[in-house]
């Protein structure tokens, strides 16, 4: 990999990120008129109808046998598991808190670019990693008085999923485009998803303002299908572990959306940790990390 398709990449990588930076805002706005179950789930139903439109305009072929299992992999993560379970979090936790915690998705990312992608980032890269991560951890034991909250698990589960939903997008994302990646996944994720949320509408109804519905619709169409276009694209550029790391910039963005839309006071703890985690990723991007030559094109 040149030096050319990493600046592309992260390029392209930074573009997903300040898409992605309004999700817990928006969730939060979502979920304080509607059910989380139909916001999590809901928003992927939006975009597979977005996919499934852009799919037959270019008469894409459908993917080879090959792809499934990825693609699978890539719904369960970033369709179904960080969506659903960021929502539920959102109903007992500010979205600043939020962010900052999901500021471990970077280095779940990294770790499932090991396992998925056969990168090898070094001692430096992965010394960086573990120190912001850490310094995350401690902000969620300080904000919750030195427990864990439940939503913290909740946070927590949709980082591990996550971290695995873009890892294996970055990799099938080398073969098929970063487009189509996110546009069959939503495809083949909608007729799972279609049931319960048909199910927790019928039950709780679907009454909210027009503020919570823009909301909800940020969520499908940017959060769940532009955003994901360029992540996809970026991380298959500029490889899995480097580009993820641009995520942990996602952190401030969010506190000043959260700031600004939600009226959500910033302590100054909170800023300190976004900093002193900003910093400590910061650190590890000049680090060294071995891509296998075979998977380096983009």
């Amino acid at each position: 990999m040149n030096r050319a398709d990493e600046t592309r990449g992260l390029l392209l990588g930074c573009l997903g990120m300040l898409g992605f930076s309004l999700t817990l805002p928006m969730t939060r706005l979502a979920v304080a008129e509607l059910d989380p179950v139909f916001v999590g789930l809901g928003r992927a139903l939006v975009a597979a109808v977005l996919a499934a439109i852009v799919l037959a305009w270019r008469r894409d072929p459908l993917p080879a046998r090959r792809h499934l299992p990825g693609l699978f992999i890539v719904a369960l993560g970033v369709i179904v598991g960080f969506p659903l379970f960021s929502s539920l979090a959102m109903r007992h936790v500010p979205a600043a808190h939020g962010a900052v915690v999901i500021g471990l998705i970077p280095l779940a990312t990294a770790v499932f670019a090991v396992l998925r992608t056969h990168e090898r980032p070094s001692r430096g890269f992965w010394a960086a990693a573990f120190a912001g991560s850490a310094a995350v951890v401690a902000f969620a034991l300080v904000e919750g008085g030195w427990h864990l909250q439940p939503a913290d698990g909740l946070l927590l589960a949709a980082v591990i999923l996550c971290g695995l939903g873009y890892a294996e997008g970055g990799r099938l994302a080398r073969e098929l485009g970063g487009w189509r990646v996110i546009s069959w996944a939503l495809v083949l994720a909608a007729p799972f998803i279609v049931v319960p949320v048909a199910m927790v509408s019928a039950a709780h109804g679907l009454h909210a303002s027009a503020r919570a519905w823009a909301a909800f619709g940020y969520t499908g169409v940017i959060s769940m299908f532009l955003g994901f276009w360029a992540w996809y694209h970026g991380l298959a550029r500029g490889g899995v572990a480097r580009v993820s790391q641009v995520q942990l910039l996602q952190c401030f963005l969010t506190l000043g959306w959260a700031a600004l839309l939600l009226g959500e006071q910033i302590s100054t703890l909170t800023m300190v940790m976004a900093v002193l985690v900003v910093a400590i990723v910061a650190l590890g991007r000049q680090a060294a990390i071995l891509r296998p030559a075979a998977e380096s094109a983009a």
